[in-house]
Formats: C-alpha cells, sequence, structure tokens
C-alpha cells in the first residue's frame, strides 16, 4: 500500500499533515534546500507533538556539509543528500557507511535513507543507479529519489517513467523501502500510483498556492491520502 509522506517545518504544520491524514512526518527547513536540516529545537517540538503516532524522519542536509552532529531525538529515518559528490565513489560510500554504523550504534530503530538526485548532473551528485545499488547492498533503511533544484520542474522532467520504474522493481527484489519525490503535484502521483511506491513524499503540493515555504494546507493532505 502506497503511503504520504509529509515534509513539515514546525510543530503546527505536522499536527496539520497529521489530521490530514499523512503516514510518515518528514521534518526539513525547505528554505535551505532540497534536505535543508531544521533546527534541533524545530525537530524537538515535532516529536513532542506527534509523540508516537506516526513515524518520524528527519532531513540532515547534505552529507559534504555535515558537520558530524547526529539528532538526539528518536527518529524512524534520517538522510543526507549526495550533491557534490559526483566523480567521488571513493569518498561518499565510506562516508555513509560510517554514519550507518554509527546511527545503529547509538539509534538502533532509526535507520539512514539513501537518496539520489534525479537531476544528479546540476547536482554534482552520483548517478541515481549507483546510490540504488549502495542501498540494496548496504540494506538501508530506505531509498528515496529526489530533485535537488526546487525550480517548478518535477521528478518526471528529469527522469522517465520506465527508468523510475526499474527503481521500484531494485527496491522491491531487495526487500528495499522506495519514496518517490520531486515536486510532484496531483498529475505526476497518478502517473506514478500504478508503480506502487511505499510513500509519496511531497510538500510544495500541500502547501497554500502550491508553494513549498507556504503554510501546509489540511484539506490538500486529506485530499492526496484519499487518492492513495
Amino acid at each position: 500500500m502506497t503511503r504520504l509522506l509529509v515534509s513539515v517545518r514546525s510543530a503546527a504544520e505536522a499536527e496539520a499533515a497529521l489530521r490530514g491524514g499523512a503516514s510518515l512526518i518528514d521534518v526539513k527547513e525547505p528554505a535551505h534546500g532540497a534536505l535543508g536540516r531544521a533546527d534541533d529545537s524545530v525537530l524537538a517540538d515535532v516529536v513532542r507533538t506527534v509523540a508516537g503516532r506516526r513515524p518520524i524522519s528527519a532531513a540532515l542536509g547534505e552529507l559534504d556539509d555535515f558537520n558530524d552532529k547526529l539528532p538526539n531525538v528518536p527518529l524512524t529515518y534520517i538522510k543526507w543528500g549526495l550533491a557534490g559528490f559526483r566523480g567521488r565513489e571513493y569518498a561518499w560510500r565510506p562516508e555513509l557507511s560510517l554514519l550507518m554504523r554509527r546511527l545503529s550504534e547509538r539509534q538502533p530503530t532509526c535507520r539512514a535513507v539513501a537518496v539520489a538526485y534525479a537531476d544528479w548532473q546540476r547536482a554534482g551528485a552520483p548517478m541515481p543507479e549507483e546510490v540504488v545499488s549502495f542501498a540494496v547492498e548496504q540494506a538501508a533503511g530506505a531509498f528515496l529519489v529526489d530533485t535537488w533544484h526546487k525550480d517548478g520542474t518535477t521528478l518526471l522532467d528529469w527522469l522517465p517513467l520506465d527508468a523510475i520504474e526499474r527503481f521500484v522493481q531494485r527496491c522491491r527484489a531487495g526487500s528495499l523501502p522506495i519514496a518517490l519525490a520531486g515536486s510532484l503535484g496531483l498529475t505526476e502521483i497518478e502517473k506514478l500510483l500504478p508503480m506502487c511506491p511505499d510513500w509519496f513524499a511531497v510538500r510544495g503540493a500541500i502547501c497554500q498556492e502550491g508553494k513549498r515555504q507556504a503554510a501546509i494546507d489540511e484539506d490538500k493532505v486529506r485530499q492526496l491520502t484519499a487518492l492513495l
């Protein structure tokens, strides 16, 4: 069953997402990029508000900029982007593997998500095929396909449907959950829904006026939940 992941930037937005039927609450700060890290105080507020009603994930920014500080609150998933690592497989693979081991030691119930950017060339990131192979081999918590630059283009502007289908099938064969993101709206989700990913991850589609830095609209969350 495909579920809805909603990215929030405050405890109030988390509550709106819950009322709308979101299955997974993701904490990020959209002003800081595709996987912008929210302040620790915001993350703590969201965790208190959700109070175990849904799993929570957190974006920690780009791995190349990570300050080695893991969140100090209970989470189900955390994730980093790989912008800037194109051609540096010798660097990102061992670094991400090390963080995954550290995470399993510190928070055994929290899993790392391997993130691929569909617009990997302009992000200077590894090819999505490289990232999904790593995710399956390392038994990551999940695999996420997103877009790096939020300029109005969507996942489907950067990857054809058959390529996305291959990622879904690869993850399914490896028992790896997969989330599809990338400025997805109703039109894109309807096209991708037959693939049955584990989650559709949204932000702009459920915000007022479709602007990812505006407040979440509970009714829009409810509409997408009903569609799924």
